[in-house]
């Protein structure tokens, strides 16, 4: 899909296009700690999660 929006953009005004060719690995590397970031929060309340809800696996386990 940005293949197809970046030929698009390549047609309609080709300079945008290819300044964006360029520009694109150092937008991806400014980005790459706000990914991981996320991913982190993520894992963490995924984990909160999880544990409130261990009482209640067990609870589901012995009953």
């Amino acid at each position: 899909m940005k293949i197809l929006l970046w030929f698009i953009l390549l047609i309609l005004c080709w300079p945008v296009a290819i300044l964006l060719l360029f520009l694109y690995p150092l937008i991806w590397l400014l980005m790459l700690p706000f990914r991981l970031l996320g991913i982190t929060v993520n894992a963490l309340f995924d984990f909160i999660k999880a544990l409130f809800g261990l009482p209640a696996r067990l609870a589901r386990s012995i009953g």
